[in-house]
């Protein structure tokens, strides 16, 4: 991939400064032309003073506009410096400074690199092309007062190489000066623009936690008070049913729903302390844990669902994370089924621990879920499953009932971390229905 061509955006401070650069040469290339004339530059073959103050204007005006149409003014310039040698103009100091400034512009400037390079390869070759010629001129001449052309190495040899190396210094610098400008320019855009995809990503990565972090506190407060309002509205319902023939059973429906109602607040609030924790000061008390799932099937049989849970295989070591999506599984499963199972209804929890996996099998008898629509309970344990790094199977068994089956590898519970999927399109992926 290219790196991108930087963006030159010509302010108002460097058109000033531009303008000012002009007036200082202007006024430089006057009095050069002038000292020149005086201390005798070309003697009586010296151009009109008025030419010089014409070539002057000409020579540096245009550097004005030089950020605007480098190459215009470089082409400009190096005409007029051509010009003013040929006519013997007594100025030659400004006009090397403003040819330099010239090309060193087009250099730094011009995007089209392309025809950036063709103007000043242009230039310099015509530069060269009209030394090599005057240099074949002052050779041939039979003027007197030239420098020695007696040896094979002749001061006026020597004069002349000095003019080639001086001019290829000359060009070669403005040349050079120009690319490595325009080249910290581009790596400027570069690191600009890859300071922007950065902050683009940041904002994109903040926005990707603020939905993730709503997608697990939707999750967490749809377990906990979905399990513990069905189960109040068990009890509920049960009291009103029996309070005029059977008193004493409906005051402990009653009791039973005061103590779900205790037992909803007590895990909101240990959800709201771990919300409100930094994640390496997270308490281990706010979260629910596989030990706890005898708890859990007790609460199913006093609201009403008889329920079984067996383990089969040796428990292993099992990070937070799968274990709070384990039982939080099988909390919403049998809150499902005390929901839609009907009268009558039993369930049975197992959690088994194989070679390569632990899996989780919560089934129920009695009627299947009369919608075909999944819930964000189902939603939720998908998610969850996901998280942990597993596979879920929830739908209707043929004999009647539901069935959820989540089976986590042990590959997943050994690298598994905090981080869990908002995004529930790809959670469908791993569910079978």
């Amino acid at each position: 991939m290219t790196a991108p061509a930087p963006t030159r955006t010509l302010t108002a401070g460097q058109r000033r400064n531009d303008l000012w650069l002009a007036c200082a040469l202007l006024v430089g290339a006057i009095v050069s032309a002038w000292l020149g004339r005086v201390a005798g530059m070309y003697g009586d073959t010296s151009a009109p003073f008025a030419w010089a103050l014409v070539y002057a204007v000409a020579l540096t005006l245009p550097l004005a506009l030089r950020r605007r149409a480098p190459e215009i003014v470089l082409v400009v310039v190096a005409l007029t410096f051509f010009v003013g040698v040929s006519q013997r103009i007594p100025e030659m100091y400004v006009g090397n400074v403003a040819l330099f400034i010239a090309m060193y512009t087009v250099g730094a400037w011009v995007p089209d690199r392309r025809r950036a390079t063709i103007v000043r390869l242009t230039v310099i070759a015509a530069m060269f092309v009209w030394l090599v010629a005057t240099t074949f001129q002052a050779a041939i001449s039979n003027d007197g007062g030239q420098l020695s052309r007696a040896g094979l190495f002749s001061p006026f040899a020597a004069y002349m190489l000095l003019q080639f190396l001086a001019n290829a210094a000359f060009f070669g610098g403005a040349y050079l000066f120009g690319e490595r400008a325009w080249n910290e320019a581009r790596s400027r855009a570069v690191l600009e623009e890859r300071t922007r995809e950065l902050e683009r990503e940041r904002e994109l990565t903040a926005a990707q936690a603020v939905a993730l972090d709503r997608v697990r506190i939707a999750r967490e407060l749809h377990d906990v008070v979905a399990h513990h309002v069905s189960a109040m509205g068990v009890q509920a319902g049960a009291a009103r049913a029996v309070l005029d023939r059977d008193p004493a059973s409906a005051r402990g429906a009653l009791q039973s729903v005061e103590q779900s109602a205790r037992d909803a607040l007590t895990e909101l609030r240990q959800l709201l302390d771990t919300l409100r924790t930094p994640d390496s000061e997270t308490p281990t008390a706010s979260t629910v844990h596989l030990d706890a799932l005898p708890e859990l099937v007790a609460h199913a049989n006093d609201n009403g669902l008889p329920t079984t849970l067996t383990v089969v295989g040796d428990p292993i070591d099992t990070p937070e994370l799968a274990q709070v999506n384990l039982y939080r599984v099988a909390q919403e499963a049998l809150t499902n089924a005390r929901r839609h199972g009907g009268p009558g209804a039993v369930a049975d929890v197992r959690l088994r621990y194989t070679e390569d996996a632990i899996e989780l099998e919560v089934s129920n008898t009695g009627r299947s879920p009369l919608s075909t629509r999944p819930g964000l309970g189902l939603v939720g344990m998908r998610e969850r499953a996901i998280a942990s790094g597993g596979t879920l199977e929830a739908g209707p068994r043929t004999r009647g009932g539901f069935l959820v089956r989540l089976r986590v590898p042990h590959a997943a519970t050994t690298g598994a971390t905090g981080t869990t999927p908002g995004d529930t399109a790809h959670a469908d992926a791993g569910v079978r229905a």
